[in-house]
């Protein structure tokens, strides 16, 4: 698809979902376009399956839709949702479909209640396949059918709904070689609403250029050739980091090959990741998702639902987690096995290194691990600096990479990336400014694709680079106490150039006389007028 075609599609989409959500918050209207979009998807795919896997005869002249209505009607239908459910995980019925809804918009046969049936049938028969459960139950709920903000009246706010449908449906989710781009419009809204959500918008979504740098640092010496790879991200947002990983691994496209596990605490996040990675082709048997609080409910033990076993250690953890965020740091925690080998917890006002350790603690021995913090990580002391000697000490940390400010959604503050890996041969750690490799933009900073590779081909090489890159030994590390501040190892001071004092002399002098001239002009004046 050329960039072009993409550009014109997004541009009208999010111009006319613009105009249509009138006074509600951009946040809160992401919840409706997308789970349509999303509700779109699978009613689509379900289609394609009935007909690719010959469940459904389409006679000449009748759409799918039709044909799936006249079979599964009546007494078979029961049989029809349970062989759907169990290849797809989930299954809708043929009155609730896609192409019957918008039917019932265009024949004003809508009534208000009806989008309540939809997605309530659909919880209900996400009930059928008990391995896919977790995946689909509930993801419509957040979806409020009676927020007065779409209108004062169940007739007003169906009215807007069936706005919202029309709008989705009238999106050409095909570029011009018929590939499906549905995955990637999806994407980019979800990345137009945390631009124009504020601070709201950090919390479910990294900026892809960020994501990039840790999906390409953890898949880092990963072959095609490579077996099963397992991601996880302990605060996934909306999964678009988790994606961004499955996206650089050189054998991802490969079914199978990469298996997803992420926590949210925000349900209506979590809801968002669920879908954006059904979006984007993860079959429910290729992701494993919890609602849940990371550092209260760690990752479980032992087979989930589906009866899969959840690894305890992943080949790659990513992070972003909420910057400086309150935890509840009780003593007892430091019997958990994450926080029990560093003598000190993260204190109660700051879970920076809580969700460190609790990362690192799932990183397998041959595994990467890349997340995103404030700069405060780096050399706050009391409890944090015991822990960060601590990780040291171990031979955990590998590189320490310092952000540009402004790149992130609700934050200004620069950021910082540390790679850990539990298996190092080597004992120094590299340090990186990128402070200063962006593209300046109107309300927020980018990096372009020549600033990433840039970070990422000094990550692979691990030399200095003057102003830009240094190996710190132990030794550097504790002379400066443990303090891994950037600018205790990389030197970016730029010399001024030499003044020369005659020069200046001279343009002083020069200066002088000018206002001497200047002052006499004024005097000549205010003797004419009188003054």
């Amino acid at each position: 698809m050329s960039e072009n075609t993409f550009q014109t599609i997004t541009s009208k989409l999010w111009a006319m979902a613009n105009e249509l959500r009138g006074n509600m918050d951009a946040n809160e209207f992401k919840n409706y376009i997308l789970a349509f979009m999303f509700y779109r998807y699978l009613s689509e795919h379900q289609e394609n399956y009935l007909v690719t896997n010959n469940v459904i005869d389409v006679p000449e002249g009748m759409t799918i839709n039709d044909a799936y209505k006249e079979e599964a009607d009546g007494e078979d239908l029961a049989d029809y949702l349970e062989d759907i459910s169990s290849s797809l995980g989930y299954a809708i019925a043929p009155d609730d479909t896609w192409a019957t809804l918008n039917a019932k918009i265009d024949n004003s046969e809508i009534i208000p209640s009806d989008y309540q049936t939809i997605f309530d049938n659909f919880n209900k028969n996400a009930e059928l396949n008990a391995e896919a459960i977790q995946d689909f139950r509930g993801v419509f709920n957040d979806i409020n059918l009676g927020d007065s903000r779409l209108g004062s009246s169940t007739t007003a706010r169906a009215k807007s709904l069936n706005n919202i449908v029309k709008l989705v449906n009238s999106i050409e989710f095909k570029d011009e070689n018929g590939r499906d781009i549905l995955g990637e419009i999806y994407e980019y809204l979800i990345g137009q609403f945390a631009a124009t959500a504020g601070k709201k918008g950090g919390e479910f979504y990294t900026p892809h250029e960020v994501s990039t740098i840790l999906a390409k640092i953890v898949t880092n010496g990963v072959t095609e050739n490579g077996e099963s790879f397992a991601v996880y991200d302990p605060t996934m947002g909306s999964g678009s980091l988790l994606l961004t990983v499955g996206n650089e691994l050189p054998h991802g496209a490969k079914s199978g090959a990469i298996k997803y596990y992420g926590q949210e605490l925000n349900t209506t996040t979590y809801n968002l990741a669920r879908m954006n990675l059904m979006m984007h082709d993860v079959t429910y048997n290729n992701m494993n998702l919890n609602n849940a609080d990371t550092l209260e409910s760690d990752w479980p033990d032992g087979p989930d639902e589906k009866g899969i076993d959840r690894p305890r250690s992943f080949d790659a953890v990513v992070a972003n987690p909420p910057y400086s965020a309150k935890w509840d740091n009780a003593k007892t925690k430091l019997k958990d096995p994450r926080f029990s080998d560093y003598g000190k917890l993260a204190p109660a006002s700051k879970a920076d290194y809580a969700f460190i350790l609790h990362s690192l603690y799932h990183l397998n021995n041959d595994g990467t691990m890349a997340i995103v913090l404030p700069h405060g990580v780096l050399f706050r002391g009391a409890a944090e600096a015991t822990i960060r000697q601590t990780l040291i000490e171990k031979n955990y940390l590998d590189a320490v990479i310092g952000l540009p400010a402004n790149l992130f959604y609700g934050t200004s503050i620069p950021t910082t990336i540390l790679v850990f890996k539990k298996n190092r041969k080597n004992k120094d750690i590299l340090f990186i400014d990128a402070s200063k490799e962006f593209e300046k933009g109107k309300n927020q900073n980018t990096l372009t694709e020549e600033n990433i590779s840039k970070i990422i081909s000094t990550y692979e090489k691990r030399e200095d680079v003057d102003k830009f890159a240094h190996v710190a030994t132990l030794d550097e590390i504790k002379e400066n106490d443990y303090n891994l501040n950037i600018p205790r190892y990389v030197d970016t001071f730029e010399e001024e150039e030499p003044v020369d004092l005659e020069e200046v002399k001279k343009m002083l002098a020069q200066d002088d006389e000018d206002i001497k001239k200047l002052e006499a002009e004024i005097a000549e004046q205010l003797k004419i007028l009188g003054v």
